[in-house]
């Protein structure tokens, strides 16, 4: 969840031809200044011009490194996990494995399919990150990149096609890294 949502402003700040326009209009305003400036050798503004091309591929690394960083975390190995389990959960008693209570394993619920994720307690304890998920089906939230309670809800069909896709993303990332312990039956 620490990436902005699909479609967001940081996905189009950071789009390559954003880096790319911004980088031939910094070029220009080099070259421009570099040439108004009669106090400068020829060498000098080739100098700039590199150094504003170089920022500029820099830039463009930056973000492809941006993009694979957050693709490694959703698509993180997957874990030594357990065979599924079918166990009904009632939606009642999910609540109770919210992480509040240390002693009883922490659920977070997807699409209806209870993950237990006590494993990563430093995200999904009482007071941290990804509280608002557990001890609750969460779909919707997840699918938005929400972390507002009220979002915090099993219904996921007001979603869109790019939060649909998100919220699969998630499910996918559970079913690699968390045991499947049960279903939330009502």
């Amino acid at each position: 969840m620490s990436q902005p949502s699909s479609g967001s402003w940081y996905d189009t700040l950071t789009s390559t031809p954003v880096l790319i326009a911004t980088a031939v209009g910094v070029s220009f305003a080099a070259i421009f200044a570099a040439t108004s400036s009669s106090s400068k050798t020829t060498q000098q503004v080739k100098e700039q011009v590199k150094e504003v091309k170089n920022a500029a591929v820099n830039a463009a690394d930056a973000k492809g490194k941006a993009a694979q960083a957050g693709a490694s975390i959703m698509s993180a190995p997957a874990a030594d996990l357990a065979p599924p389990k079918d166990d009904p959960i009632p939606a009642s008693e999910l609540s109770q494995y919210d992480g509040s209570d240390p002693s009883k394993p922490i659920y977070v619920a997807i699409k209806g399919r209870v993950f237990d994720v006590s494993n990563k307690a430093e995200m999904y304890g009482k007071g941290k990150g990804y509280n608002i998920f557990a001890g609750r089906d969460a779909s919707k939230g997840l699918g938005m990149s929400s972390l507002d309670i009220k979002d915090a809800v099993p219904d996921y069909s007001s979603l869109n096609e790019s939060q649909l896709n998100t919220l699969n993303q998630w499910e996918s990332f559970f079913e690699k890294r968390y045991n499947v312990v049960g279903k939330v039956v009502p």
